[in-house]
């Protein structure tokens, strides 16, 4: 069944889009902010902020240029402070300096106990960590809580909600790599997902290696799937860029990917997997031995 329309709004609280945005779902009570770290303490007006809800801080690793992610709760203090004042002590702590902006779930009637975020914090740990995108800093795993049948399938439905609202703020926090593949052409139209991935198969002269990668097409570019064999040595005619991502890619001593990795093109995957400038059009191929070039003539 094809998926019903959604209408979400945008407010750019302060008329420009790099600076705080309100995010709100018709017929829905959540309601998201995306505030950069220097406008924090411009919010304090915002009575939503006082509530309890969930957050994530974003950012970039120093050491490795990752994305990265923080998940937390913030239930009300006795002072009457909740969200706001959380994310403030955050910009105080030296260990948090690598976040640069905040994106919040609260509700528009202050519905959230502290039974409600501590299941919503797990949840949305555990859908960061298992769709891979971006390195989560949280130290533990949160706790989820104990809560009703009733209540759980209530929480679920606000987490559906609340992952298209962070993908609409510029966050693909939740969003698997491989998820949805694309189909562009008569060749693969009428074939299984299955049948959608696409192979590369060469005998590297400089090694002797033969290498064996599997890839997938998506919306975003292509997917060189993990327990792909990649050729560990570079050749002269390697571009920069393709090296760089090979330094940063999880590969082991035997040359077996450990992560999904995705790229722009497929020459880029291509070269990734092969150590050496590849035309992606004629290497990656279907299981029947269709190129990709022949696939898109179609």
């Amino acid at each position: 069944m094809q998926s019903r329309g959604k209408s979400i709004n945008l407010y750019l609280m302060d008329g420009n889009p790099t600076g705080r945005i309100i995010c709100t779902l018709a017929n829905w009570t959540g309601i998201a902010f995306k505030i950069p770290r220097t406008e924090l303490e411009n919010s304090k007006d915002r009575a939503e902020l006082a509530q309890t809800g969930v957050y994530f801080l974003f950012g970039t690793s120093e050491e490795t240029n990752e994305d990265v992610v923080y998940v937390g709760q913030a239930g009300v203090r006795r002072n009457g402070d909740g969200l706001l004042s959380r994310l403030i002590e955050h910009k105080r702590n030296a260990d948090k300096d690598y976040w640069t902006e905040a994106v919040i779930f609260t509700t528009s009637n202050n519905s959230f106990g502290p039974t409600e975020i501590s299941y919503l914090e797990n949840r949305f740990y555990l859908l960061a960590k298992d769709a891979g995108r971006y390195v989560v800093k949280n130290g533990n795993n949160p706790t989820p809580g104990n809560i009703t049948e009733q209540k759980e399938s209530e929480l679920e439905e606000f987490i559906d909600n609340a992952k298209l609202m962070m993908g609409a703020l510029g966050h693909k926090l939740f969003e698997p790599l491989t998820e949805r593949p694309v189909v562009t052409t008569k060749t693969v139209f009428s074939h299984s997902e299955e049948d959608l991935t696409l192979y590369l198969s060469r005998t590297i002269r400089k090694s002797g290696v033969t290498v064996h990668a599997t890839c997938k097409q998506t919306n975003e570019g292509f997917v060189v799937l993990k327990g792909s064999l990649i050729e560990k040595e570079d050749t002269e005619s390697l571009q920069p860029n393709v090296i760089e991502r090979r330094l940063k890619a999880k590969i082991d001593e035997s040359g077996i990917l450990l992560e999904d990795v995705l790229f722009p093109s497929p020459s880029f995957a291509a070269a990734f997997v092969i150590g050496g400038k590849a035309n992606g059009l004629t290497e990656w191929k279907t299981k029947d031995g269709v190129s990709l070039k022949q696939m898109e003539m179609d």
